[in-house]
């Protein structure tokens, strides 16, 4: 299969669903743990928060980092070296995986996707769909998720890396429509004082 329309009509009908109830919510918040897997280490798991609204506009909130966007700009705090850099916002469409294309994985037109398996975990009916990028140069070879039958939730979204490397979003709980402050999703340097900022912009 060589485009996203020859993709498994099943799994088109899931990631549907899942898509029309999302795109219902003005915003919505994501608590999260990231599971990261290297060949020859320990796995390591990270809790973090992931709030969006729209296409473009999110934040990610882990340990060590934080992370806003406003679809243009991206703004990443490394808490531990006290610095923001910024860079432009990511094409969802380059290829790459940004964490909000995680939550947004099931709209990305770069993808060819099968329903491969539905099994019960006991507390629910989950759909394992298999996601694998059109371009052969990304740095991963498929992306798996599991989908709620009955809810139409996202469980978690798990990326495998041609390096060995696995990635899971595990979603812990999910609250829509939160009231959110003005300049939620842009970096505010009157909040970290001390903090350098490095503006890598290209323009």
């Amino acid at each position: 299969m060589t485009a996203a329309s020859e993709s498994d009509p099943e799994a088109k009908a899931v990631l549907q669903k899942v898509r029309k109830k999302y795109e219902a919510y003005k915003n919505l918040e994501a608590a999260f743990s990231l599971i990261v897997e290297i060949p020859e280490q320990p796995a390591k798991t990270e809790k973090g928060i992931i709030t969006q609204a729209g296409k473009s506009n999110y934040k990610v909130e882990l340990p060590e980092q934080t992370w806003w966007s406003d679809g243009k700009s991206l703004w990443i705090h490394q808490k531990e070296k006290k610095l923001v850099q910024i860079n432009d916002a990511a094409d969802p469409e380059d290829g790459s995986l940004s964490p909000q294309d995680l939550l947004r994985i099931y709209e990305r037109s770069d993808f060819v996707y099968v329903l491969v398996n539905e099994y019960s975990d006991k507390k629910r009916i989950l759909q394992q769909i298999e996601l694998k990028p059109l371009d052969k140069n990304t740095d991963y070879h498929k992306i798996r998720i599991e989908v709620d039958k009955k809810t139409a939730d996202l469980v978690n979204v798990k990326a495998f890396f041609k390096d060995g490397a696995r990635y899971t979003v595990q979603l812990d709980k999910i609250t829509p429509n939160k009231t959110l402050p003005a300049g939620f999703f842009t970096f505010d340097a009157k909040k970290l004082p001390g903090v350098k900022v490095e503006d890598l912009r290209i323009d």
